[in-house]
């Protein structure tokens, strides 16, 4: 279990359900994640309301309620012991939330590799090309920048309603070009730092990732974000 695979589950459903989500149930699951991530990611674990009210800035226990049991519904939380009230802890899993065999992969890109296999006239093997969906044009993306955390990326970002325009992708692009100059994968480490917080922009991942994959210990670049801010 990682957060990238949940995380990667969660957008895949906002995607399909724009109608159904608030920011909240975003931030109660993300929260959850941290949570299991500081447990070592047990299986099952206590979950407290008014900590995680707490830490959310939520005021009202029945708006909290609400959204946890939305998760719960969907099948994001599966709910082991129900808490009495809200000064004790609801006992939860994450685990039923993990994309099996790869069923949370992007719908669009199967769609398109689909159409590409028709187009051509093959069955077997298709190359599936990044495409800039709002301008139906081609993107050449760098061979260091991961191609399936990019189109999680403009999925958030379109979530986000953030322009995807060829400028856009050109100076995200652009952005990650120069901090992969500076040190090897620190682009795809940038990606995915927007996915999990639900950044529409690129930001240096600074002392918050080593960019050889080992985890540092220090605050996000939460301070580097301008609210707003379009590319």
């Amino acid at each position: 279990m990682n957060g990238y695979d949940l995380s990667r589950t969660w957008f895949d459903f906002c995607f399909d359900n724009p109608e159904k989500i608030n920011p909240n149930h975003t931030a109660i699951y993300f929260f959850a994640i941290e949570h299991c991530n500081r447990l070592g990611w047990k299986k099952k674990f206590g979950f407290p309301s008014q900590m995680t009210m707490d830490a959310l800035g939520i005021k009202k226990h029945q708006t909290y309620i609400k959204y946890f049991n939305d998760l719960v519904d969907w099948k994001f939380f599966q709910l082991i012991q129900k808490s009495k009230n809200q000064y004790s802890a609801n006992i939860i899993s994450i685990m039923s939330a993990m994309p099996k065999n790869g069923e949370a992969l992007d719908k669009a890109i199967i769609k398109h590799a689909a159409k590409q296999t028709e187009s051509n006239g093959q069955s077997n093997s298709t190359i599936v090309k990044p495409v800039n969906k709002e301008t139906n044009k081609p993107i050449t993306l760098p061979e260091f920048i991961d191609s399936k955390l990019w189109d999680d990326f403009i999925l958030v970002r379109k979530k986000l309603k953030a322009e995807n325009t060829d400028r856009a992708i050109n100076t995200l692009i652009n952005k990650l070009s120069e901090m992969e100059k500076k040190e090897n994968g620190c682009a795809n480490k940038s990606i995915e730092e927007s996915v999990m917080n639900s950044w529409k922009g690129v930001f240096p991942p600074k002392n918050q990732w080593q960019c050889d994959g080992q985890r540092k210990m220090s605050n996000s670049p939460v301070s580097d974000i301008k609210a707003g801010a379009k590319f």
